[in-house]
């Protein structure tokens, strides 16, 4: 049995303890990330259509997009570094908070019609939707390896209840917009700002005691006994480099080919409709299988499921390439794929990740290559535009799943780096159980 100790955490705990307080952890991760899914859906589903009124140029449209990624970018930095030092609680607390500061911004600027309001707003909004991202790290701290591609999909999962709910609001949440004087688009907003500031005061108030804390002292004690901490080695510094390669790549060629779809399909005479059943497929594909997708994470190994994920992506450049551009099924599959193979790439990339850190450097990792994964993203989705127009979609696509497949050889040439990666001493357990993680997982990848 270990006492931990901080100054704002005092806590027993021994093998049992650590599966209750997880168990607690997730509870509370799915909370903050229902409330946190709604308040990024809501405001993504207009911030396009609000920016083309204020602005009254369809050619800046597209800001919204590009001021979320740079404000999330900004503030994976943040939330990234807060938690190392003071714990998750204040790190995705503050940044949900941030997010519907910046929602009720955006809700002033329409009102007011000032458009440098409306630019500085988006930009704060976008912490709301790096901190979605990030809180699923939360549920990673106490896990035990072999179970965090479930805990990492659980929080996932629980992203997709709100994300859903958000666009089918829009209608209701434009008309009381209407009612109390605010502009129709800028309702989803109102729901943006109140999901999050929920999130961040679910998050902060209830997420005690504080995880990494708790994760942190664990390791510092198995340091203590092993006569000195987990020494940063060639091989976990590999297992940080893949894990971002995957999630990175998977970012870049989704991001690329969903940006596009829907442009792609107005060109050819497909209505609002069918792109909108279109991208909910996709949305959900990207989402909803993850807790399969943890289970398969934890039975059969982090490169498996990678690998998976790059040849999943292929799949989906190659159909939506040779789909003719009047196939609404086709493209359904292509885009469903699409989806899923960011979905594998993401959760095993996470786990990838969290094996590969300890806690004395594990947030400040974690919010680095979010970052990258925010940057990536915009660059993708900035240079799909550039391709189409010189090369057409289906140059795109096939683009998009031929990156995606740069997976392979890298998994391949550093497996066995990946795989001599262990459990490290921050699972809190003495008794070697914790070693069959996945490291003992892949040998056989």
């Amino acid at each position: 049995m270990l006492v931990v100790t901080s100054a704002a955490d005092r806590i027993v705990v021994d093998d049992s303890v650590r599966r209750s307080l997880q168990r607690r952890v997730l509870i509370v991760v799915v909370m903050g990330q229902v409330l946190g899914g709604a308040g990024l859906a809501a405001g993504v589903t207009v911030g396009a259509l609000l920016a083309q009124d204020m602005l009254g140029s369809d050619d800046l449209s597209g800001l919204p997009t590009g001021l979320f990624t740079l404000g999330s970018a900004l503030a994976a930095f943040l939330v990234g570094r807060v938690p190392q030092r003071f714990g998750r609680r204040l790190g995705v607390g503050l940044g949900f908070s941030a997010g519907g500061l910046g929602a009720i911004g955006v809700v002033v600027a329409a009102v007011v019609g000032s458009v440098p309001l409306l630019v500085a707003a988006l930009f704060i909004y976008g912490a709301g939707t790096a901190t979605n991202l990030q809180a699923r790290y939360a549920g990673t701290d106490l896990a035990l390896p072999a179970q965090r591609g479930r805990a990492i999909s659980v929080a996932m999962v629980a992203t997709t209840l709100g994300a859903v709910a958000g666009p089918n609001l829009v209608e209701p949440l434009g008309a009381f917009a209407t009612a109390v004087g605010v502009p129709a688009l800028a309702g989803p907003f109102l729901l943006a700002a109140v999901a999050y500031l929920g999130a961040g005061i679910v998050l902060f108030a209830f997420l005690r005691p504080d995880p990494f804390l708790v994760a942190r002292h664990l390791a510092q004690r198995s340091a203590t006994i092993a006569d000195g901490p987990t020494p940063i080695t060639p091989s976990l510094r590999t297992g940080v480099a893949v894990g971002a390669t995957v999630m990175v790549l998977t970012q870049i060629a989704m991001v690329a080919i969903m940006t596009m779809t829907p442009v792609h399909m107005r060109a050819h005479g497909h209505g609002l409709g069918e792109v909108g059943l279109v991208i909910g497929v996709h949305i959900g594909a990207m989402y909803l299988p993850s807790l399969l997708t943890g289970s398969l994470v934890d039975r059969f190994g982090r490169i498996r499921v990678a690998t998976a994920a790059g040849v999943t992506l292929l799949l989906a450049g190659i159909v939506a390439a040779l789909a003719p551009a009047d196939s609404l099924g086709l493209l359904i599959v292509a885009l469903a794929l699409l989806g899923l193979g960011w979905n594998l790439g993401l959760i095993s990339g996470t786990a990838l990740l969290v094996d590969a850190t300890v806690p004395a450097n594990r947030a400040r990792v974690q919010g680095t290559v979010d970052v990258l994964i925010a940057l990536g993203g915009a660059g993708g989705g900035a240079v799909s535009g550039v391709v189409v127009a010189g090369a057409g979609y289906a140059t795109l696509s096939l683009a998009g799943g031929f990156l995606a497949l740069l997976l392979v050889p890298v998994l391949l040439r550093a497996r066995r780096a990946v795989q001599a990666v262990g459990p490290g001493p921050e699972t809190g357990t003495t008794s070697g159980a914790a070693g069959a993680g996945p490291a003992a997982e892949d040998t056989s990848a």
